[in-house]
């Protein structure tokens, strides 16, 4: 079934109080580490001197078209439209792709689960305290129309993320103080104290903007005309709500760099757009585009028999993933009176046959997910470890007395598609916190009928939802379905006007700042935050602290788990579905490294190369 927000691994989020560890060289000023990357915990994998990363093959081949459908979405943007080419705003729905079109301070790592290295700058001091970050700038570095990228555009592309960006990118720049050009090659970047560790890796992934391009118009608005870039690649052809292509630059300043060797191949790259999933498919049989992630489990056992699959035009491919799975499921508005308290939002939970969904209509490809940190040893299992208990007993008397026990699990169902048993467990618990059954109907505390909204934009999903809503009306409630288009669903999404809706995120193995916009109070009352479901518990956020305070990975580890359990324990959301692989189908023009990294997801498109001439039809120039 479609995952949404497939892979997305969120912000390198890490900790606080530790200083980031650096592999060094000699010190400019005192008590300062002078290096050529970053990152969280340990050394750095490669030396000063690295001539490119292990996963690629510096003879790899340019040229070439990469097509395909989004199938991640960060920020402003949507799976199935953009309107507007500014997508780090909260207005507008923006491009896909347009992170290809700028440079970055420093560059991931795709082998290491956290680590940057110099791109627009080429090494970075850091302070002793781990406050002050001295980047220094690639001289070589250039914007697309020839003009120099400065420590000033640098400076003031921080500051105007942080002032004006949108609300996921201010918030895990909460700790970030403030950029200062003390000249053209230097960018000093402060930080506040006990700051989260990931604050500064995320800051160094930003995009840089030329300031003398935004000094001619707002950088705050929804706009199609295309910002001045750095990076490997710049808009060209583009149809707004349609397609966008991305042309190569072809004489690009950072292409030699170690960081880019062996990467940005394709000559195009281009983002097709469809309302609707299903349609998609026929398009991709139809060599509209060339590269698809399938994650509908229907699509994918009963519908790659089409002749260029069988013949060997199309290739199809699986290839394991063994980063965090993170959560996928119907996330319930708390902020909604009706959904309060957690018995209801476990009620609703009954009505979900997972078993029978899953065998019916997944042709049982899926497990359950039951975790924010599924897939990893993040995720709490069995009573709590004395470690644990240390951080969570402070909160005895303020949360479920579930959370020193057995982390809460779905109950699995019979697979009939309605198990009495679990409907008669949702009953009692319906009315336990008073929302009475009277002539078939429920109601709820204030006598009014209990009705409930899945709001949704993918119609393949729709097949999913109808067993769930039969189930909830033999509760007694009523529920409906409301398809919208995607920027109905993200305008309502950012207001937070819904009650159920569907989404999916993940975390690194290192998470830290990033965990506040999708779990902690400020994030619940910030408009266009991740936190759906409003949670806003003092318990919840003092655990995101200790995981950001964690000065070593074991620490890390106990805190998630003890944040597991009581995020798990708030019944916040209907845990839905997750595979731990990628199913991949392509045209037999493209070729890609043997080893892929295991932090690069498929490592689309960066990591790719054209083997055969690739223009779809209709598409060549």
């Amino acid at each position: 079934m479609a995952q949404l927000n497939r892979r997305n691994v969120l912000a390198l989020g890490v900790g606080a109080l530790a200083a980031t560890h650096l592999r060094g060289t000699a010190a400019a000023a005192e008590g300062e580490t002078i290096a050529h990357g970053m990152s969280a915990f340990g050394d750095l994998k490669y030396p000063a001197d690295f001539a490119h990363f292990d996963y690629v093959d510096p003879r790899t081949p340019k040229g070439g078209l990469f097509s395909t459908i989004p199938s991640v979405r960060a920020f402003n943007q949507s799976f199935q439209t953009f309107n507007s080419l500014n997508a780090y705003i909260l207005k507008g729905d923006g491009a896909q792709g347009m992170g290809l079109t700028f440079a970055t301070l420093m560059a991931r790592a795709g082998d290491e689960p956290d680590a940057m290295y110099g791109f627009a700058a080429s090494k970075v001091a850091i302070s002793a305290d781990g406050l002050t970050y001295r980047f220094t700038m690639r001289p070589e570095a250039r914007f697309h129309d020839g003009s120099k990228l400065t420590a000033r555009d640098a400076a003031f592309s921080l500051n105007i993320l942080k002032a004006k960006g949108h609300p996921i990118v201010t918030q895990q720049m909460r700790d970030f103080i403030e950029a200062v050009a003390t000249d053209d090659a230097t960018l000093v970047v402060t930080f506040k104290p006990k700051r989260g560790r990931d604050v500064p890796l995320f800051v160094a992934g930003l995009p840089l903007f030329s300031e003398t391009y935004y000094s001619k118009q707002p950088f705050d608005e929804s706009s199609m005309e295309v910002p001045l870039g750095s990076g490997p690649y710049k808009v060209g052809r583009l149809e707004s709500g349609r397609y966008i292509e991305f042309d190569r630059v072809k004489d690009w300043w950072g292409a030699k760099l170690p960081v880019n060797v062996g990467a940005y191949n394709f000559d195009t790259v281009r983002f097709e757009f469809y309302r609707d999933r299903d349609v998609a498919f026929e398009g991709f049989t139809g060599r509209s585009y060339l590269f698809r992630e399938e994650f509908t489990s229907r699509i994918w056992n009963t519908r790659y028999d089409f002749p260029a699959i069988q013949d060997g035009r199309v290739k199809r491919e699986i290839l394991p993933d063994d980063t965090p799975s993170g959560a996928q499921g119907w996330f319930i508005n708390t902020r909604r009176d009706k959904f309060k308290d957690p018995r209801v939002r476990e009620a609703l939970g009954c009505a979900f046959d997972f078993e029978w969904t899953n065998k019916t209509i997944m042709y049982g490809t899926y497990a359950r997910t039951v975790s924010p940190f599924q897939n990893s040893d993040m995720m709490a299992v069995g009573a709590p470890s004395p470690e644990e208990l240390v951080l969570l007993e402070p909160f005895r008397g303020k949360v479920p007395d579930e959370v020193f026990g057995t982390p809460f699990i779905p109950p699995a169902s019979d697979g009939s598609g309605q198990d009495r048993a679990l409907l008669r467990r949702g009953g009692q618990l319906l009315n336990e916190a008073g929302f009475p059954i009277k002539n078939g109907k429920r109601l709820t505390p204030q006598g009014e009928p209990f009705r409930v909204e899945f709001l949704l934009e993918e119609p393949a999903f729709q097949p999913h939802h109808m067993p769930f809503i039969k189930n909830l009306g033999t509760l007694g409630i009523d529920a409906t379905l409301r398809l919208v288009d995607p920027v109905q669903l993200r305008a309502r999404r950012d207001d937070f006007d819904f009650d159920l809706t569907i989404e999916r995120y993940s975390f690194s193995t290192v998470p830290g700042d990033a965990l506040r916009n999708f779990f902690s109070s400020q994030a619940a009352a910030t408009k266009g935050s991740n936190n759906l479901a409003g949670i806003s518990d003092a318990a919840i956020d003092a655990m995101i602290d200790q995981v950001i305070a964690a000065d070593t990975r074991t620490k890390l580890v106990v805190a998630a788990r003890a944040l597991d359990r009581l995020i798990r324990a708030g019944r916040y959301w209907v845990p839905q579905w997750y595979s731990a692989s990628h199913r991949l189908a392509y045209w037999d023009v493209f070729s890609h490294p043997p080893s892929l990294p295991k932090y690069a997801g498929v490592g689309v498109p960066e990591l790719w190369w054209a083997t055969a001439p690739s223009a779809p039809a209709g598409q060549g120039k």
